[in-house]
């Protein structure tokens, strides 16, 4: 079954009196529990593909459809409501709040989506558990390493029971032995809760561990590789 189904998707920007096509024609599908990357060099449209796939951006032209729905002809309001339920973000930069402990960040969406605090509080016990992190519930991102607030952020990202996870460059900023432990978190994930994950990098780490692999060059989708 497919969450999302991209058709002849396509972001144009104007540069100097210049067309850019950061996405040129791209479509695809993903099934849930996969584990994607999408890999290219530095300006093949890597960041602005999630970002349309994630409705933060819109695009030019094509279609957008997340179980059926077509995210391409929603609102701004309708948008944010769609993300609130059904996608999750890392990004590069953990994008914790730095006031709040763990568990508070961890919590903040699913209180977004009105759910009680008794349920808040099950959830994140348990994905505090998961990644390894039960010891530091209540310590704030100042006081953790940048691989445990990536993990936190993880963490925030599918609290929230989302239909599926957009990971744009989540290792970029981690030493080696933080970055193995996000993937083995993310990894666990994907394989024991069938957590869809959608990843763009450069990082050789990410791509040993893919199902597959969308390679992007100059916007366009040039290899697609499905992996045992």
């Amino acid at each position: 079954m497919n969450i999302i189904e991209i058709i002849n998707l396509e972001k144009h920007y104007s540069e100097a009196e210049l067309l850019i096509k950061a996405v040129n024609k791209v479509s695809f599908s993903v099934k849930k529990g996969e584990f994607i990357v999408i890999v290219g060099p530095s300006g093949s449209g890597k960041t602005t593909l999630l970002n349309l796939i994630g409705g933060l951006d819109s695009p030019t032209s094509g279609e957008i459809f997340v179980d059926g729905l077509a995210i391409h002809k929603m609102k701004q309001d309708q948008l944010t409501d769609f993300r609130l339920f059904n996608i999750g973000f890392v990004f590069q930069a953990y994008n914790l709040i730095p006031v709040l402990t763990a568990k508070e960040n961890i919590e903040l969406i699913m209180k977004l989506q009105g759910i009680s605090q008794k349920e808040c509080n099950k959830r994140t016990a348990a994905l505090l558990e998961v990644i390894g992190l039960s010891e530091r519930a209540d310590s704030k991102p100042s006081k953790l390493s940048g691989g445990q607030q990536q993990r936190v952020a993880v963490a925030r990202s599918i609290a929230s029971g989302p239909k599926f996870i957009l990971a744009d460059e989540p290792t970029a900023n981690l030493d080696s032995h933080s970055a193995e432990a996000l993937l083995d978190t993310m990894q666990k994930l994907n394989q024991n809760e069938g957590t869809t994950f959608i990843f763009s990098t450069h990082d050789p780490r990410i791509m040993k561990r893919a199902k597959r692999i969308i390679k992007l060059e100059d916007g366009k989708i040039i290899d697609d590789i499905t992996y045992n």
